[in-house]
């Protein structure tokens, strides 16, 4: 998908809403201050290695996990202000929808797909019939045939398990998507197949924000990126600038595991190491980072940078003048 055409429905308002989101396990911060916005129409993807926050982050704002404080707010709904009925009232809505990583923890093996993709219309007090049309609507809306309604999970493949997943969470008309790993899965056919999928759901108006560690997959689909590391937000930008010249070194070490994607200069060779002196506190990446100095042992602030991205690094103008590594 070319970038002129990607995301051409989105709306320059913003939709969802996180402001300085702390979420805490035991004492311990998993996420630590995150501030984002998602415009309507649009796919952010979230990526991160394992441990850096980014399916926390969706959690919270589904409200699956515990918020410290911060606020997101959906459609003009604080959300973390919900509590008891009004909770309740604003879930049967069905303008949130999360999209688990695994479809087969995730759906009730002793269900049948109707039944799974119509509970959320039961639960909003749909009759039956109209239940059984939505029903083979999403199916149709995800490529499935109704045929497969009879069936159970465990009796479908992967690739279809995760299309029941997300027609699930499309027949009560969603607003917005959380799309947590949703094809790292499944096999190289129908990964390429749920990803066409989103990017087409995209098309027609769905928002989503999308938790990958796959940059090949969100580059494809992707409007924006975040990257997550240690719980903070560290960049994020249009999709293609901060994959082809990313201005944090983390940022670097991601790209450079996707070779396929064009890079606008060459990512200086101390950066793919990953590996840095270690300094306590500070910078969250200070540990591993090869460019890190005493003043990272002050937490670098996010700021925008000439080109209108954000970083959160105290050497962003300047690690890459660094010896680089030619690809």
């Amino acid at each position: 998908m070319s970038g002129p055409e990607r995301g051409a429905g989105a709306g320059t308002s913003a939709l969802l809403t996180i402001d300085d989101l702390v979420v805490e396990y035991s004492g311990r911060r998993v996420l630590d201050g995150v501030t984002l916005s998602v415009r309507e129409g649009e796919i952010l993807g979230v990526i991160g290695e394992t441990g850096s926050g980014k399916t926390t982050l969706a959690r919270a704002v589904a409200g699956l996990a515990p918020v410290h404080s911060g606020r997101v707010t959906l459609g003009g709904t604080e959300l973390t202000g919900l509590r008891g009925r009004a909770l309740r009232s604003w879930r049967r809505t069905g303008a949130l929808q999360y999209v688990f990583q695994d479809p087969l923890r995730a759906l009730d093996p002793q269900h049948t797909v109707a039944t799974i993709v119509g509970e959320g219309l039961a639960v909003a007090g749909v009759d039956p019939a109209g239940v059984a049309a939505r029903v083979a609507a999403a199916l149709a809306r995800v490529g499935l045939d109704e045929g497969l309604a009879g069936r159970r999970p465990g009796q479908i493949s992967g690739g279809q398990r995760q299309r029941v997943l997300l027609a699930r969470a499309l027949a009560v008309g969603p607003r917005l998507l959380l799309c947590d790993e949703p094809v790292s899965a499944l096999d190289a056919s129908s990964r390429n197949h749920v990803l066409r999928l989103l990017a087409g759901l995209r098309d027609s108006g769905v928002t989503l924000v999308v938790i990958s560690h796959d940059l090949s997959s969100l580059a494809g689909i992707a409007d924006r990126v975040a990257v997550l590391y240690g719980g903070r937000l560290v960049e994020h930008g249009p999709i293609g600038e901060v994959l082809t010249t990313p201005h944090h070194p983390y940022t670097a070490l991601l790209a450079a595991s996707a070779p396929s994607l064009r890079r606008e200069r060459p990512i200086p060779a101390a950066a793919l190491r990953g590996e840095g002196p270690g300094l306590p506190g500070g910078c969250s990446y200070a540990a591993r980072c090869p460019f890190a100095t005493e003043s990272c042992a002050i937490v670098p602030s996010l700021s925008t940078v000439d080109d209108g991205r954000a970083v959160a690094c105290h050497h962003a103008k300047t690690w890459r003048d660094e010896r680089i590594l030619t690809p």
